[in-house]
C-alpha cells in the first residue's frame, strides 16, 4: 500500500470539498437522466442534457454518440475517468417520483448515478486552478450491447489525441454493502464470450418421427452437456461458468422441425480455460448432433476480455479511499460479471472500483434485487459515494503518472 503524498491529500482534500458544493446539482442531473434513459447507440438525449449541464466546456465526439471532455491542461498527461451513457431494456418497478417515463427502458446498472458523479467530478476540478495532470472524462456509449462502445473508444483517434496515464472506473454494487468500496489487485471481471448454436435436421409429422432427423433431442444433449464442461473439465478453482439463455425451436405441438437453436454465454478469467470452452463447446455441440443425424452450425462470439485491475493503481488508490472517508474491503468483490472498461487496458493501466450500496430482498424474502433488477435504484447518497471513488482514482492516477 502507497500512503499519499501531501500533495495528494491536498489536491483530494480540494476536490472533496468542490465535490460537497456542486453535489446537489448531480442529484438533480442524475434524476433527470434516471427519468429519460436511452438505449445504447441512441443515447443523444442523454448526452445532449450532459452537454447542456456543461457551460463552456470543450468536447468531442467518440464512438458516435459518446463524448470525451477535458478538464486542467490541455495538453500533457491525462488520467481518464469513464462513465458509461446506456440503459437497459427493462420495465421499471420503482415507486420513485423521477421513475423512468420511457416505455420498456430503464437505469437499471445504476449508469445514471456514475453519469452524474463523473459530472460533479469534472465540476469540482474546474474549481481548481492547478490541476497536476488533466482530467478527461469519457462519457462512453454502448455499454450493455455489442459492438461494445469501450472497445471503439480505445481505437478512436479522439482518444490517441491525449496523453492517458491511467483510465478510472467506478460501478455501483449492490453486492458489496452500502458505504464499503471494493477494488483488489487482478482480475475482477470475466471475459464474456457467447455461442450460437443452431442444429440442422429433416423436418416432418409428429408421428413419423422415424421419417425426420429429429433436432430437438440433439439440442437437449447439447444443453445437458454444457453443464458439464466447466465441472469436468476445467480447474476446480478456476471461475468460469457455461450459461444457455436462450432455446428456440418448432412451430406446432405435431411437428418436428427442420432446425433449432440455442444461445449463450462463456465466462472465463483465465485464458487457457477461455480457449478450452470455446473449442469443446463447438465439439461438444458438433458430435452431439452428429452422433443423431443432425448437423451443429456453431458460432463463438468474443466478447470483452478479464477486467484486471493494476497492482500500482490500487495499492496507491485504497488509502485515498480511506483519506476520503470510505471503508475499503477487506476482501474485493470479484465476480463473472462482464463490463467493457476492460478494453480500456490497452491504453493504459486500469482500476475499476465498486461502489457498495446494498441490496433488498424482493417481495417473497428469498431474493436480491440487484444489477438488472426492475426494482434496482441506488440511493441518492450513492451519486456522492461514486464521485468520492472516482475523486481518489483520479488523484491515484496522477500520483502513478508522477505528477504528485
Amino acid at each position: 500500500m502507497t500512503w499519499p503524498s501531501r500533495a495528494a491529500a491536498e489536491l483530494l482534500a480540494d476536490l472533496t470539498r468542490h465535490l460537497d458544493e456542486v453535489l446537489p446539482q448531480a442529484n438533480t442531473l442524475r434524476r433527470d437522466i434516471h427519468r429519460h434513459p436511452d438505449l445504447g447507440d441512441g443515447e443523444r438525449a442523454t448526452v445532449d442534457r450532459l452537454r447542456k449541464a456543461m457551460p463552456g466546456q470543450r468536447a468531442t465526439r467518440v464512438a458516435e454518440t459518446g463524448f470525451l471532455t477535458r478538464v486542467g491542461p490541455p495538453e500533457g498527461p491525462a488520467v481518464a475517468v469513464r462513465a458509461e451513457l446506456d440503459a437497459l431494456p427493462l420495465t421499471e418497478e420503482t415507486d420513485a417520483p423521477w421513475a423512468s417515463v420511457v416505455p420498456g427502458v430503464m437505469h437499471a446498472c445504476g449508469h445514471d448515478v456514475h453519469l452524474a458523479a463523473t459530472w460533479a467530478l469534472l465540476q469540482a476540478a474546474r474549481k481548481i486552478e492547478h490541476l497536476p495532470v488533466g482530467l478527461l472524462g469519457v462519457f462512453q456509449p454502448r455499454e450493455e450491447v455489442q459492438p461494445c462502445g469501450g472497445a471503439d473508444v480505445v481505437g478512436s483517434a479522439a482518444l490517441a489525441d491525449h496523453d492517458i496515464r491511467a483510465v478510472i472506473g467506478a460501478h455501483v454494487q449492490p453486492r458489496v454493502p452500502a458505504g464499503v468500496v471494493s477494488t483488489g489487485t487482478g482480475g475482477v471481471n470475466a471475459a464474456a464470450d457467447a455461442f450460437d448454436i443452431v442444429i440442422h435436421g429433416q423436418p416432418g409429422h409428429g408421428a413419423y418421427p422415424h421419417l425426420t432427423i429429429d433436432p430437438i433431442p440433439a439440442l437437449a444433449s447439447i444443453v445437458l452437456g454444457l453443464q458439464e464442461l466447466v465441472g469436468r473439465s476445467i480447474d476446480p478453482v478456476h471461475p468460469a461458468l457455461i450459461t444457455v439463455g436462450q432455446v428456440t425451436g418448432g412451430t406446432a405441438h405435431n411437428i418436428i422441425p427442420a432446425s433449432a437453436s440455442l444461445h449463450g454465454i462463456i465466462r472465463t478469467m483465465h485464458t487457457a480455460d477461455q480457449e478450452h470452452l470455446h473449442e469443446a463447446v463447438r465439439h461438444l455441440a458438433e458430435f452431439s448432433a452428429r452422433a443423431r443425424g443432425a448437423r451443429a452450425e456453431v458460432t463463438i462470439i468474443v466478447g470483452d476480455p478479464v477486467l484486471s485491475n493494476d497492482t500500482r493503481l490500487v495499492q496507491t488508490v485504497d488509502p485515498l479511499l480511506e483519506a476520503a472517508g470510505m471503508m475499503v474491503a477487506h476482501q474485493p468483490f470479484r465476480s463473472l460479471g462482464a463490463d467493457d472498461f476492460s478494453h480500456y487496458s490497452r491504453v493504459a493501466p486500469i482500476l475499476m472500483m465498486f461502489v457498495g450500496t446494498g441490496h433488498g430482498p424482493t417481495t417473497d424474502g428469498r431474493h436480491e434485487i440487484g444489477l438488472h433488477h426492475p426494482r434496482y435504484l441506488p440511493g441518492e447518497d450513492a451519486v456522492h459515494r461514486t464521485a468520492l471513488a472516482l475523486a481518489a482514482g483520479f488523484v491515484g492516477g496522477a500520483h502513478v503518472a508522477g505528477a504528485l
